[in-house]
């Protein structure tokens, strides 16, 4: 009787193909595939009703930041960076809405912001500003205009100490209006918003919108000097819309960044107020 062999090869190819087979059949039923939903946004929950407020919204702007982060080894310097660039700020806000005005005692002119986001490249920080007056509002923007010069001034040099190239200007647009929360308020969206967040890309280290904002009336006396009205195209906003900018900034402009805006008429710099 003649024997037969059969031998039997096993293909290393058809197994590593069966095996992945079975690694994303036991994916696609697994706990982790399950856990790539909306929760990941941490918006809280989404069918809650909108709940409207009154807010100011300011969006800071770390300019540069995209080349700092695309440095040889930005990988050592991001995270010192933004863990002292964020304290700093935090520090900077709570101080500038202190002040010494009830008897020599420390005293809150208005609330903490409401909500504060950081975008990668920057923050929106909005405040309810539904029992603000129109001289704590204008305050309010005078403090964070006073944040973007104190950074250039003071923490610049400082954390330039300690990493290479950071961001070398920090911008901020201010908007007042109506938002709508998100989530029982852990998010917030609105026109305001993207109002500020135009303001802050128009190249000026601050710019501040006359809607919503009495700058004349209510700006503390020492800022009004600094302050000059412009109109300019807000896409989103309006073709004509009438916005104050520092002299000193929009004076050291390119001429075509420049053209981007137009003196109004019968709209002079505001005079300077004697404190009272």
């Amino acid at each position: 009787m003649k024997r037969i062999v059969v031998r039997h090869v096993r293909s290393s190819q058809t197994g590593t193909a069966s095996s992945g087979r079975q690694a994303s059949a036991g994916l696609v039923d697994g706990v982790v595939i399950r856990q790539f939903d909306p929760t990941m946004l941490e918006l809280g929950d989404l069918s809650a009703p909108c709940q409207e407020k009154e807010a100011i919204v300011a969006v800071f702007d770390l300019t540069g930041f995209t080349a700092f982060c695309n440095q040889v080894d930005a990988y050592l310097a991001i995270p010192r960076f933004l863990s002292d660039f964020l304290d700093w700020i935090f520090t900077a806000i709570r101080q500038r809405i202190t002040g010494k005005d009830f008897n020599g005692e420390n005293a809150l002119f208005a609330e903490l912001p409401m909500m504060v986001k950081f975008l990668g490249d920057g923050l929106l920080i909005l405040w309810n500003a539904r029992h603000m007056g129109e001289d704590q509002v204008c305050r309010l923007a005078a403090g964070l205009f006073d944040i973007t010069c104190a950074y250039r001034r003071d923490f610049y040099p400082r954390v330039s100490m300690v990493v290479d190239k950071p961001p070398a200007i920090l911008r901020c647009g201010v908007a007042r209006g109506k938002v709508l929360s998100v989530g029982g308020g852990k998010d917030y969206v609105g026109h305001c918003v993207n109002h500020a967040s135009r303001l802050c890309h128009l190249g000026l280290s601050f710019c501040l919108p006359h809607r919503g904002f009495q700058v004349r009336e209510h700006l503390p006396p020492k800022y009004l000097s600094m302050f000059v009205p412009k109109l300019v195209y807000i896409r989103g906003v309006g073709a004509n819309e009438l916005v104050w900018v520092i002299k000193e900034d929009f004076e050291k402009m390119p001429p075509e960044n420049k053209a981007m805006f137009r003196n109004p008429v019968n709209v002079r710099a505001p005079e300077v107020r004697k404190s009272l």
